[in-house]
This record gives structure tokens, sequence and C-alpha cells, in this order.
């Protein structure tokens, strides 16, 4: 019996990128200034250049999803959980990043630096990125086996 709404590509790249934000954002990010040597203005730079990889590899991930929900989608509605993650990429995307990426280099620069809550910011739309993401994971995994 041939299923009806097939994603394997959709499934994979969810819980992949489930899997990129939980090492990097959730380990890497805060690991680095542990190691010896890695001074703020070093970590700070690798960490720029992390999460602005991180960031380009969300989006390949995001549009092999949309890609590969075409058919479905014309058949029922864009699922409102992968509406919730492409609207947190896009603010991280536009604001958060870039906002982070400035502060970031203030510091790399020896600059004084007033206190923000960006990083609060960041870390709570990671959480709810990867809650929708896995939200929306499970359903296509339920959709897979129901097919």
């Amino acid at each position: 019996m041939k299923s009806k709404v097939a994603q394997p590509v959709a499934l994979i790249c969810t819980f992949t990128w489930i899997g990129f934000i939980c090492a990097i954002s959730f380990m890497e990010a805060w690991l680095k200034f542990r190691a010896p040597g890695v001074t703020l203005p070093i970590g700070l730079g690798i960490g720029r250049l992390v999460f602005a990889a991180l960031n380009k590899v969300e989006w390949v991930f995001a549009l092999a999803i949309l890609i590969s929900s075409l058919k479905t989608i014309r058949k029922t509605s864009i699922n409102p959980f992968y509406i919730v993650v492409v609207l947190v990429l896009i603010l991280q995307t536009t604001w958060l990043l870039p906002a982070l990426d400035a502060r970031a280099q203030l510091y790399i620069d020896g600059k004084n630096v007033p206190h923000a809550n960006l990083h609060i910011y960041y870390v709570i739309a990671e959480g709810v990125k990867i809650i929708s993401l896995f939200i929306f994971g499970t359903q296509l995994f339920k959709l897979e086996k129901c097919s």
C-alpha cells in the first residue's frame, strides 16, 4: 500500500535540526569558554562564526522541509508548529543574531557594552523552536506511521 503522506525528508530534517540546535546552542556555546586559553574575545569570535553557520544550515532545513511538504500543503494547510519555527527563525535572522553579533564585536574591540537581555531572548527562542520542531516532527512521524 502506497503511503498518502510520505515526507521522509521533512522528518529527517526536523530531527537533525533539533540535534544541531541542542549541540550548538546548548552545548558548544558555553563549553568553548571553559577550554584552556579561550578568552572572551576568542570565544565570541568563534561563536559569531558558529552561529552564522548554524543560521544558514537552519534555513536549508526549513526550505527542505517546505519543499518536501509541498504536495501535502496543497491538500491541507501548513502545520502551525512549522510556522512557529519559521517565524522564530526569521526573528533570529533579522534581529537577534545581528544584535548579538554587534555586541560581540564591541566586546572583541575592547569596548564597554551595556547590559542587555538578548542572550536570554535567544535561549527562549531556541527553546520555542526545539519544542515546536519536536511537536511538528512527532506529528510527521505519526502521519508516516499511519500511512
